[in-house]
């Protein structure tokens, strides 16, 4: 009788494990940048949050470096009803070649005038109003939370000192009315590069120059072929961490409750160390003999982007405004 209930006991634990192991859920998540940048390191963060709240029934695979494909390739694969991935993290702007205004405001040049004022941004109800456009729109994603990856400056193949060193060159930035118009403002030319390609553009001259935040312009080698970095600051890097309808309708209520608190989670540890982390690329630049120019003062720079702004702002002047007033 013994030896029939321990039978029993031990048939009971090897369907229940059967049966969680069924429940476990694998969400692919997307990352254009190498894991070691601050992107990198907030998908890592949040991926041990998911799944440590989640019980372990949520599990997130993240790929790197690009190996899925640009943003734009990605997006665009989601929007055509593709499943390979469940979550991603994007650059805020580029949901705006998708129709999402209110997202583009995010990367007008100096809109946000100090990294606070991104922040003060991030963590107010107006953000919340951000996150969710995808969805009133009927776009299948929705944003889970924000954060940002440092501010964007440009650096160049060729010394640049003052904002009339950019007249003329060729600037690689993302296809995009907010960028390019920004680099028309600026005096450039506007060059559409895929990014996986920037490096061989850059050392073969086919850009003369390009923007990224200082980590991502490290970590991606760009130094060994545009030595030059000019701190402009034109851009706060706001990125998101969006999940598409397909990945949520994978998770029980209790794994979304999961995904969204790890969500808060992950916003405030991004805060917590992007300063530090960028102060820290910016030195180990300095100390390798690249060169690192300040701007004393962005006057000028802001005063050729204003048409940019004006522009691609149009009919949604109040909310801006109210962007704007959070600093």
């Amino acid at each position: 009788m013994k030896k029939a209930l321990a039978l029993i006991l031990s048939l009971c634990l090897i369907l229940g494990a059967a049966g969680a192991l069924a429940d476990t859920v694998t969400l692919r998540y997307a990352e254009v940048n190498p894991i070691d940048t601050p992107v990198g390191m907030i998908g890592t963060f949040f991926k041990e949050k998911v799944e440590e709240l989640s019980g372990g029934s949520v599990i997130v695979d993240i790929q790197a470096g690009g190996v899925l494909g640009t943003e734009a390739q990605i997006l665009d694969g989601i929007f055509m009803g593709g499943d390979t991935v469940d979550l991603m993290r994007i650059s805020a702007f580029a949901l705006s070649s998708y129709g999402c205004n209110k997202a583009k405001m995010l990367s007008l040049p100096y809109t946000f005038v100090s990294r606070e004022h991104y922040w003060n941004f991030a963590n107010s109800d107006l953000a919340k109003e951000f996150l969710n456009e995808p969805q009133e729109i009927g776009l299948p994603l929705r944003g889970l939370c924000y954060g940002e990856e440092g501010l964007r400056h440009f650096f160049s193949k060729v010394p640049i000192n003052t904002i009339e060193d950019l007249k003329g060159l060729k600037i690689r930035v993302s296809e995009d009315p907010v960028m390019t118009g920004m680099v028309k403002g600026l005096g450039a030319n506007p060059a559409n590069v895929s990014f996986t390609e920037l490096y061989s553009a850059l050392q073969t001259g086919v850009v003369d120059a390009a923007e990224q935040p200082i980590a991502n312009y490290k970590s991606n080698a760009f130094p060994e072929v545009a030595p030059y970095m000019i701190l402009d600051g034109h851009t706060l890097g706001a990125v998101q961490i969006v999940i598409t309808d397909n990945g949520w309708a994978k998770l029980t209520e209790e794994q979304q409750n999961a995904i969204m608190e790890a969500a808060k989670l992950t916003q405030e540890y991004n805060a917590s160390f992007i300063a530090e982390a960028e102060q820290k690329v910016q030195d180990e630049l300095i100390a390798a003999g690249y060169t690192v120019i300040e701007v004393e003062d962005k006057t000028p720079w802001v005063e050729a982007c204003s048409e940019v702004t004006k522009e691609n702002i149009k009919g949604y002047e109040d909310l801006y405004q109210q962007l704007v007033d959070l600093q």
